[in-house]
């Protein structure tokens, strides 16, 4: 009897620690599932988002996308071991802000918020725990800490499609990574929080991620300008001359970043105005801003000894120091109330645009250890994965209290973070790592700007400069060299044309970001998000089994230096010692953005482009609502006039987005959407309209011009 009890208790315990996890619906195509015992902080209580309900609820039905008794749940040991099914033709996305790759299905991630350190290994600025499958579902665990992924890597002995035994003396198709059927996750927990998205198809997916996150950020419009970043020791007077600087060459400019001497003290830092350097900040602000500029600051969270908070914050900051500066938990209410009165005070309340917010990401030597501790009781991993999402947050918020939207950059983010109004960059400095880092942003709900810095060659300085302009963020970062739009002049021509360029889109873009908040469509994104973009059908990979390499996918190819710039622009950049380059078009008819010329259809093109342009395409019926060229973003309540470019010969319909550009009215519903349709009339020619705007709806667009491209 003692025997047999035994073994019922075994088979309990077996039973409570292995099982498929149950999911709930919170929202059409959105699953909530429970393991265990989960943390109660995790990425979204430190992001603390809300959802999009009202456009979530609208979203059409679909079936749960995985076959829930497959999706297995263990404890071991006290850690959570979760499972989740693969299929042969299956290829994942995603996985946090990744440098080098887009396809992760075998690869061996360990999520970790870092400085990208130059390998695809989940230790980077963004490490976000959500993927998403080309079958058209995502998947994001809720946690806090490290987490450890198994792309396709491990394979069990109970597999449900177990991979071939061969020989690997006799067999050529024998492979060292044999074929897996699972992502299995390590959590380093008692239990975890799992979302399961489906969508008719992998972008809709992220769409409702990126609305159960609270939709993507909607910039200011200046925030969509070009910005300046000037060396770390600039006085007030140089940034004066910086500025008309930019005036008298005719280049664009809304927001200058000052860099860490804006500060009395840095490393770490006292939050205050250098009396020396810039004597009188308030007057500062206010003479730049007469002439459209705004002013964004560099910091970190790091308290000097010296700082006027120094005391008063102590007892809210945690065991270890950064730089020999406090390090403020900014989890606990008092540690945010004392950060956010001094920010208030010295900064925001005089016309402050915004900040960089620096060193928030990684390097183990210089950030806390795991094993540090914080008054609000989070421990030092779990701060290490959202201290850049809190900074994010308490930022916002300052700026919500006076009804101001800024744009700034931050190090550091995750999960639930894709409505904060940050773009991501680093000091990892290859152009190509960066295109990639852009595609696959769009997989994980933040922003990433692949920014301009000092270059070797007035080419190098074209194609990087070329770059930002279909960016997040037109950026020139000049903290380090100075450098100026004009630096080199054999280019600068070139380089005045494409600043130009950006301004004259700002139609476009800001409609994009608008539908990123409103829709969750990710302004840039990966080419296998766009429909009918089939890679390749190369005869070399239609002869190969997943067997003989189970990560090759069975249509698409990995596509990572070119993307989708909003709704109808794909963009291939060019890098230096470049001046043809190959191509992947989509099914149906693209056109050449520049003169409206047709170049293919769902075919690779070789592209050799005149005059050292950027290639950027329009698909068939696109359009591209632009504007004059300016030197700064338009002001609220200021009209500016249309030129609404149409190419090919479909037809076709654009929504444009109206609100007052600066203030966050539009989340009480002050704004518009006008439809842009262009059809074919009776006798099949093409005719156009554009609605009017709707009564007591902003109206911030004078006249209207059409553009047939290429006809």
């Amino acid at each position: 009897m003692m025997r047999l009890w035994t073994i019922l208790l075994v088979l309990l315990a077996l039973k409570a620690s292995a099982q498929s996890l149950r999911f709930q619906e919170q929202y059409p195509g959105v699953w909530k599932g429970i393991f265990g015992k989960p943390d109660k902080y995790t990425l979204l209580s430190a992001a603390a988002p809300t959802p999009q309900v009202e456009t979530l609820e609208r979203l059409q039905s679909v079936d749960f996308p995985l076959p829930k008794m497959e999706v297995h749940a263990e404890l071991i040991d006290g850690k959570t071991y979760l499972r989740f099914p693969l299929q042969k033709n299956e290829q994942i996305y995603g996985l946090g802000l990744n440098f080098q790759t887009v396809h992760q299905r075998g690869k061996i991630l360990n999520l970790h918020v870092d400085h990208y350190g130059g390998k695809d290994n989940g230790r980077t600025h963004a490490p976000v725990p959500f993927y998403i499958s080309s079958r058209g579902y995502g998947v994001l665990i809720n946690s806090a800490q490290y987490l450890t992924y198994y792309v396709g890597t491990g394979v069990r002995k109970d597999a449900k499609v177990p991979a071939e035994v061969k020989d690997r003396n006799t067999d050529k198709s024998w492979n060292s990574r044999p074929y897996s059927d699972a992502v299995e996750v390590y959590v380093s927990a008692e239990g975890a929080e799992v979302y399961v998205f489906a969508g008719v198809n992998a972008l809709d997916a992220i769409k409702r991620y990126n609305l159960f996150c609270g939709g993507g950020t909607l910039p200011p419009k200046w925030g969509l300008g070009f910005t300046q970043r000037v060396q770390k020791l600039y006085t007030a007077d140089d940034v004066i001359k910086e500025a008309a600087e930019f005036e008298e060459h005719g280049f664009p400019l809304d927001f200058i970043g000052l860099e860490p001497g804006w500060q009395s003290k840095a490393y770490p830092c006292s939050f205050e105005w250098d009396a020396g350097r810039f004597p009188d900040p308030a007057a500062l602000v206010k003479k730049l801003a007469e002439k459209g500029v705004r002013l964004n600051l560099w910091t970190n969270p790091y308290v000097s000894p010296d700082a006027p908070i120094s005391k008063s914050i102590e007892p809210f900051t945690g065991s270890h120091t950064v730089w020999n500066g406090t390090v403020p938990d900014l989890y606990h209410p008092d540690a945010k109330r004392i950060v956010a009165e001094q920010l208030k005070r010295s900064q925001i309340n005089i016309g402050i645009s915004g900040y960089k917010i620096d060193e928030v990401d990684g390097y183990d030597y210089y950030l806390w250890p795991d094993m540090a501790k914080f008054p609000s009781g989070i421990s030092g991993v779990q701060m290490r994965q959202t201290y850049g999402v809190l900074a994010q947050r308490l930022t916002d918020s300052l700026y919500r209290q006076q009804n101001k939207r800024t744009f700034g950059l931050v190090r550091a983010s995750n999960a639930g973070a894709n409505n904060m109004p940050y773009v991501i960059y680093n000091d990892y400095y290859s152009h190509q790592d960066f295109i990639t880092a852009l595609v696959n942003s769009g997989f994980c709900g933040v922003l990433w700007t692949p920014e301009v810095r000092g270059s070797k060659t007035g080419e190098e300085w074209l194609r990087r400069f070329q770059t930002v302009v279909f960016s997040p963020m037109a950026m020139i970062n000049a903290w380090s060299s100075g450098t100026k739009p004009w630096s080199f002049p054999e280019v600068a021509d070139k380089v005045k044309y494409y600043a130009q360029l950006r301004m004259e889109l700002m139609p476009y873009l800001y409609s994009e970001f608008a539908k990123y908040h409103f829709e969750g469509t990710p302004p840039f994104r990966a080419m296998v998000l766009e429909e009918g973009f089939q890679g390749q059908t190369n005869a070399s990979l239609s002869n190969q089994n997943l067997e003989t390499n189970p990560y090759l996918e069975a249509v698409n190819r990995e596509v990572k230096d070119q993307y989708m710039c909003g709704e109808y622009l794909l963009v291939a950049p060019l890098f230096t010692g470049e001046s043809t380059r190959k191509v992947l078009l989509p099914k149906g008819n693209w056109y050449d953005f520049y003169s409206g010329r047709y170049v293919g259809n769902g075919e690779e093109i070789v592209t050799k482009p005149e005059d050292d342009r950027i290639p950027v395409y329009v698909k068939d019926g696109g359009i591209i609502p632009m504007t004059t060229a300016r030197l700064h973003a338009p002001a609220a309540g200021e009209k500016v006039n249309l030129i609404i470019r149409h190419y090919g010969e479909k037809e076709g319909v654009y929504n444009l987005y109206d609100d007052d550009g600066v203030s966050f009215d539009y989340e009480k519903g002050a704004y518009s959407w006008r439809s842009i349709q262009i059809k074919r009339s009776a006798g099949g020619k093409l005719v156009r309209e554009i609605s009017a705007a709707s009564k007591n709806k902003p109206d911030n667009f004078g006249t209207v011009r059409f553009e047939w491209m290429g006809q």
